[in-house]
């Protein structure tokens, strides 16, 4: 992983324009080729950021990053306070807390809690970001990736949507849909998910643990 502080502007082009005026910004490099430019605020998400994977040219005073969508995000430095590289080797993926860990394997058990005609293929599958918890196989023949999360937030959805970019360059995989389930989901990412062609389903873990569940999927 490169991690590069300085006094950059950003700006992006793509599917809408942005920029992030002259600042002191973290612009974090991942071995898989992810860009995020971050603040000293705003918790753990990126200002913006450009998914694997892109293309980096850089000169002294300015990156340009682009990718196969035609995206571009450039980052021009105005003085640049540290620059270094540290091996992060591949260490283990997420241990998630004991929820959310029995609803995944209650749902790995209970297909029809997402939707009806599924079959359940494996746990875990793996992508170059880290395993998406669930994938099954629907009765027409597509292939179902299911996130899950105890409680449905934003950011799980753009989660699942980083997996599904990696998926969708697997022909073996088509046709392809993705779902997010939670026990709650929160208005913004059922909106966001709806945005990103993903659908959503709010499952009851009490039911699922007694044998009684019913779904609502969108």
């Amino acid at each position: 992983m490169r991690l590069v502080v300085a006094q950059c502007t950003v700006t992006y082009s793509g599917r809408l324009s942005a920029v992030l005026p002259s600042g002191v910004r973290l612009v974090m490099v991942k071995a898989d080729g992810c860009v995020a430019i971050h603040a000293d605020a705003g918790a753990y998400k990126p200002l913006n950021w450009m998914m694997a994977p892109n293309h980096v040219q850089e000169s002294d005073v300015q990156w340009v990053v682009t990718n196969s969508k035609g995206e571009t995000l450039v980052i021009d430095f105005e003085e640049v306070f540290s620059d270094s590289a540290h091996d992060m080797a591949v260490g283990p993926g997420l241990v998630k807390d004991g929820v959310e860990h029995t609803l995944r394997d209650l749902l790995a058990a209970t297909p029809d809690a997402i939707e009806a005609d599924l079959a359940f293929v494996r746990r875990e599958y793996p992508t170059p970001i880290g395993p998406v918890d669930l994938m099954y196989k629907h009765a027409d023949g597509t292939t179902v990736i299911v996130e899950v999360k105890r409680r449905g937030e934003i950011d799980g959805v753009e989660q699942l949507a980083r997996y599904m970019e990696f998926f969708e360059k697997d022909a073996r995989l088509h046709p392809l849909r993705g779902v997010f389930a939670a026990q709650r989901i929160s208005p913004q990412a059922k909106t966001l998910a709806a945005e990103r062609g993903l659908g959503w389903v709010e499952v009851d873990y009490d039911a699922l643990k007694s044998g009684t569940s019913d779904n609502t999927l969108f």
